[in-house]
């Protein structure tokens, strides 16, 4: 099979697409043909070497990345019953990798079977994903009262927030990087779509709002733009964070908490480890029903590291996804 194999910690360039000898399934688990591999923004950090410290464990090399993965089972392991050969399966392998092949091995109990009409690409993007935005939107627990501002609203995360946003009722601002960005997230559901390269976003926020307030801000992007998000929470808003892709957390006090009546919460972590299979399902059942749609950049295999330079660029839209 082919598969892209990292050799050496450094830039995407150190990706190489290789032929490889074909994975033999194991004791409790199956093989997968793979349709389609999931690219994480941790997979950049892994393959440049600095995720230290992170939630999961730098690679021993040389390694195969990827954690999420759709695709036929061609092949089952001992004490795994025949009849998951043909069926067609999502994956999210875990603290093991081996994503970014033709073919990958995982646990059966780990897979979920997704049905035909369900494309491999959003499948591989509801997976991991999915189940966070998932987790976040439980404890958000939108309403038809709410005004949500969703940083990096163009992004895998982002553009499942406004879609179910928008199922809920509420009044959806889309911040995203770009014109083109604006328009692709107005497409998914936001009635507010701001560029935030622009300066005065805030000031915008503020002029389409005419009058309302933020009743909630969901960010993965910290640093100024995060911290210019908080601003704009009204009193009693909530704030849910879960990254800081823009820079380091959101700044925030006890007098802010206080003064004006506001909640924050660190959305991800432990609470949501506990039931990650649950919130699989669930998302899934959001995509498989046709409540989410995911946006999916695509790329072949062969170009994963285009896809990384493109994912750290910020030149994607939505999950970014390898085609075998």
């Amino acid at each position: 099979m082919h598969a892209v194999r990292l050799h050496e910690f450094g830039p995407a360039e150190n990706l190489s697409y290789e032929e490889v000898p074909d994975p033999v399934p194991g004791t409790g688990q199956v093989r997968i043909a793979v349709e389609a591999a999931g690219v994480h923004l941790m997979d950049t950090a892994l393959r440049a070497g600095t995720a230290g410290g992170g939630p999961v464990a730098p690679p021993v090399l040389p390694t195969i990345p990827g954690r999420e993965v759709a695709g036929t089972v061609d092949a089952v392991g001992p004490d795994v019953d025949e009849s998951w050969v043909g069926k067609r399966v999502v994956v999210h392998l875990g603290p093991v990798p081996g994503g970014y092949a033709e073919l990958a091995v995982a646990k059966v109990e780990s897979l979920h079977e997704i049905p035909d009409h369900l494309d491999g690409a959003a499948a591989v993007a509801t997976i991991g994903t999915g189940r966070t935005a998932t987790g976040i939107l439980e404890q958000a627990a939108l309403s038809a009262d709410d005004v949500v501002l969703i940083t990096a609203a163009a992004g895998g995360m982002g553009s499942l927030f406004v879609q179910a946003a928008r199922n809920a009722g509420a009044l959806v601002v889309g911040l995203v990087g770009g014109p083109e960005k604006v328009k692709q997230v107005q497409a998914v559901g936001a009635q507010i779509a701001i560029d935030y390269t622009t300066p005065d976003w805030p000031d915008q926020v503020k002029e389409q709002l005419d009058g309302r307030e933020l009743t909630v801000v969901l960010d993965g992007v910290g640093g100024e733009n995060g911290q210019r998000a908080f601003e704009l929470l009204g009193i009693g808003g909530r704030l849910l964070m879960f990254g800081w892709s823009g820079g380091g957390p959101v700044q925030l006090t006890t007098e802010d908490l206080m003064n004006r009546g506001l909640s924050a919460t660190w959305a991800i972590g432990p609470k949501l480890m506990r039931k990650l299979r649950a919130l699989e399902t669930a998302a899934l059942q959001e995509s498989s029903e046709g409540r989410w749609a995911p946006l999916v950049t695509r790329f072949p295999l062969a170009k994963a590291a285009d896809a990384h330079r493109a994912l750290e660029n910020r030149e994607t839209v939505g999950k970014v996804v390898l085609i075998p």
